[in-house]
């Protein structure tokens, strides 16, 4: 039976494992990455693109400003461009109290160093005379950019393994076990890795990995239909979204116009399906064409979804394991894991190699979900479907192990 023995095991292909591998190879030391499918072929590759930071939780600015500083390295960092490009990002309000959210989130933002300009309804239209009439105004963020997420984790990948690491993909874990100083895998490919070090980047499947020692990281899984227009004459530079959420939508330079909105939709992880109902479909083309009057002639070619993972306080688990030496979590991103994926990527090379980072990060700590109660923290009604209320584990299943 092969053997494979490397410093560090990544399970997981997608951003966060990929930009995990880079960077601790840029550090030395050698890793190994498994996926059970393609690089980036689950929600990584399905994404929207954006790189969001306006409307972003305020305690998260540190990690994602810190991510957004290597996204704008990206070419540097991997040899490719990703498509990445600083559009801006259009944050709508239609009601006086989406303004006031506005307002004090470009307040709040300021604090962090991020500079958001706050438009009224005539800046609105002199800047942009295609936008709705219902508008009453906008905050803009300059810096807010996006990138292709079907390109973006093969190129990160690609650039770890030119450093030399490992890259198994279309292999499955079937076994995990703690193995004297370190970790043992099983495969389906009658392979056997062994590492020190093991970190848990398995995306909507990671509470699998964390239960074969003794953890919990109680997700919700489900996923953002989206779609994409046939292409049309390009006039959209940023990318828009609507404050309520209900509608988000952004252009390439190839014409197409790509559209999602909340509610997230249920996705089944086992299955590996997640399927996008019509009505979804034409409820977000509705408020697309409220937005954007202009895209009214526009026809839709495609929808899709993905599968991603969701905790109960919205937030991810970045944090070394309660229950294990060795072992790291990087899971349930919330929709946020494409933006966040480069400073977690880094955040995880320097608590392997260092065993520490200079960037907060307790509030990600899977010990939370010990505690009997959790906050809501920034999950708004709109975030999921009706029919997914009832797959969200209570308070007292997150915290058992």
């Amino acid at each position: 039976m092969p053997k494979l023995s490397s410093d560090v095991t990544i399970v997981g292909g997608g951003m966060i494992g990929c930009w995990s591998a880079l960077f601790l190879a840029k550090r030395g030391l050698s890793v190994t990455l498994i996926e059970k499918g393609a690089i980036g072929a689950q929600s990584s590759g399905v994404n929207f693109g954006n790189l969001r930071l306006q409307g972003r939780y305020g305690p998260q600015f540190p990690l994602a400003l810190r991510a957004h500083e290597l996204w704008e390295q990206v070419e540097t960092l991997t040899g490719e461009r990703c498509e990445f490009r600083a559009t801006g990002h259009v944050r709508i309000a239609f009601t006086a109290e989406e303004l006031d959210t506005v307002a004090a989130h470009a307040s709040e933002a300021s604090g962090y160093g991020l500079k958001i300009e706050l438009l009224d309804r005539g800046a609105l239209r002199r800047r942009w005379p295609w936008l709705t009439e219902k508008a009453l105004g906008a905050g803009l963020s300059p810096r807010d950019a996006t990138a292709n997420p079907r390109i973006a984790s093969p190129a990160v990948a690609r650039a770890a393994a030119g450093l030399g690491a490992q890259i198994l993909d279309n292999l499955k874990v079937t076994g995990i076990e703690k193995s004297g100083g370190g970790f043992k895998l099983a495969t389906d490919g009658d392979m056997t890795l062994q590492s020190r070090f093991l970190v848990n980047a398995a995306g909507a499947w990671a509470n699998e990995v964390a239960r074969c020692f003794g953890e919990a990281i109680p997700l919700l899984v489900g996923g953002p239909p989206q779609f994409v227009t046939a292409p049309m004459p390009y006039f959209i530079e940023p990318y828009l979204q609507a404050v309520d959420g209900s509608v988000i939508l952004r252009q390439t330079r190839r014409g197409n116009v790509l559209a999602t909105g909340y509610p997230r939709g249920p996705s089944d992880a086992e299955s590996n399906r997640s399927p996008v109902p019509p009505r979804k479909t034409l409820a977000t083309m509705a408020r697309l064409v409220e937005l954007v009057p202009l895209l009214s002639t526009a026809h839709v070619i495609r929808v899709w979804s993905g599968i991603e993972g969701y905790l109960a306080d919205m937030l991810p688990v970045i944090s070394p394991s309660a229950t294990t030496e060795g072992l790291f979590h990087a899971a349930g991103f919330c929709g946020n894991g494409f933006q966040l994926a480069p400073a977690v990527g880094m955040v995880l090379s320097e608590l392997i190699a260092d065993g520490r980072t200079p960037t907060p990060i307790a509030l990600y700590s899977i010990g939370r979900f010990a505690a009997a109660a959790q906050e809501a923290g920034a999950r708004h009604s709109y975030d999921f479907d009706e029919s997914m209320a009832a797959q969200q584990p209570s308070s007292q299943e997150a915290g058992r192990a």
